[in-house]
């Protein structure tokens, strides 16, 4: 048996804010949320993001020749400890494909490192062994390739073992669980989450009249191990898979009540929309004065303009274009819109808003 609740509110789209986009930054704009909502799905998705994304780091070093890490190497500026602090910095990113998607044992990259006296006179006495240059032939992809390790002052020919696994969250070196350990490996503290910073914001926004429903605005910083985009793709997932335990106690289905003539609910919220006026919806003065002296006062009376005439208003610029543009686009209305379907032409459109408000207000009356 089935329980009908009520309709909710939820977003139809979620958007990118390109304005803001950086390397490793992005902002993810969702709306419109019930009240409240919007504190209940970016605080779930925050504390998802920061704690239950993987990827790949380095969790072992071997070096031919150095028993332990409190040691310093002939021939090496850097001592041991500070070599594995440089490692603890390396960003190794590794989506599997299909035939790999179910392996997740630690693998083991193997490098010959052979510093010769030519590469030194290069240098100037000196060759700064990089990350590519003991992971270049590995299957991941380097993020930081040019990262400093160590620093060689004598020729040497060394084997460098790195064992690289795949994780999550910040794990310590004594909770490393290597079965195939070997004699003089350094385990090392190993920082999976490839999630630095996430931070989100609730605003309220318009539907229709009503100005208290939640905008989610959520910001994702990366270190290049996953972007963005993929961070929010894989914490939805998360979430998800968690909240589908729950539905084993379901007792009774539910079913969202849209409302039993819903082509005319549809219209009824078209109409509110276009019933808007200009100055409420918080444009710029200059674009607010530009539509006031092409005697526009609603917005059913912009959206039926097409693009090309507004361009064509005195003191009109791309620049109000673009963001009265952006503004429509939040209401889900766009310019050049066919009102024909629900009776609005360009010649009717001030005498069928003028109608729906003074019908309005006589229902809100009574």
């Amino acid at each position: 048996m089935a329980v009908v609740y009520g309709n909710f509110e939820l977003p139809s789209k979620i958007k990118v804010d390109e304005s803001a986009r950086k390397e490793n930054f992005t902002r993810f704009i969702a709306e419109a949320f019930e009240r409240s909502f919007g504190h209940t799905v970016g605080n779930a998705l925050r504390r998802i993001l920061l704690t239950c994304l993987e990827a790949p780091a380095i969790i072992s070093i071997k070096i031919e020749g150095v028993p332990h890490e409190y040691m310093a190497v002939e021939g090496v500026v850097e001592d041991v400890t500070h070599i594995i602090l440089n490692l603890k910095r390396a960003l190794l990113r590794k989506l599997p494909s299909d035939e790999e998607s179910g392996s997740r044992d630690p693998r083991t990259v193997t490098k010959m490192l052979d510093i010769t006296s030519e590469m030194l006179e290069k240098g100037n006495g000196q060759y700064i062994v990089t990350l590519k240059d003991l992971m270049g032939a590995s299957p991941f992809e380097l993020v930081n390739p040019d990262a400093r390790i160590f620093t060689v002052t004598k020729p040497m020919s060394r084997r460098v073992d790195l064992k690289v696994a795949i994780g999550r969250g910040y794990v310590p070196s004594e909770r490393h669980a290597i079965l195939d350990k070997v004699t003089d490996e350094i385990i090392i503290d190993s920082a999976f989450s490839p999630v630095r910073h996430v931070n989100y914001f609730v605003e309220n926004t318009r539907v229709g009249q009503d100005t208290d429903y939640d905008r989610l605005i959520l910001e994702v910083t990366t270190d290049g191990r996953v972007t963005p985009e993929e961070a929010l793709t894989f914490a939805t997932q998360i979430g998800v898979l968690h909240f589908q335990v729950f539905d084993q106690l379901k007792t009774h289905a539910l079913t969202f009540d849209k409302g039993e003539s819903e082509p005319n609910t549809d219209k009824d919220v078209l109409l509110a929309k276009l019933s808007l006026r200009i100055n409420e919806i918080e444009l710029s003065v200059r674009s607010t004065n530009c539509l006031s002296g092409a005697n526009i006062d609603t917005i059913a009376e912009l959206v039926i303009m097409p693009e090309t005439e507004m361009l064509k208003f005195r003191n009109f610029g791309k620049k109000s274009l673009n963001e009265i543009k952006a503004k429509l686009e939040e209401m889900s209305l766009f310019l050049g819109m066919d009102l024909s379907k629900i009776g609005i032409t360009r010649d009717n459109v001030k005498s069928v808003i003028d109608e729906y408000l003074q019908n309005k207000s006589g229902n809100e009356t009574v």
